[in-house]
């Protein structure tokens, strides 16, 4: 297990990659936008993006309207 902050709050998670922590915090196939540690990453290296405890994850939604 290792702690994150994801969007201000604290969450255990098993997660170690970046796309797997996605899945398990229950954003499946969600288009969101993702910063870990205040840098963004891009859907694509998501897999390969690895966790450590204490990391600060940011996770956005595109908002809707005008």
């Amino acid at each position: 297990m290792i702690q994150l902050q994801v969007n201000g709050e604290s969450r255990a998670i098993e997660a170690t990659k970046l796309a797997q922590a996605l899945l398990e915090l229950g954003y499946h196939e969600a288009h969101v936008a993702t910063a870990l540690n205040g840098v963004f990453v891009p859907a694509g290296q998501r897999g390969a993006q690895a966790l450590r405890d204490g990391d600060a994850l940011e996770v956005l939604a595109p908002m809707q309207g005008g």
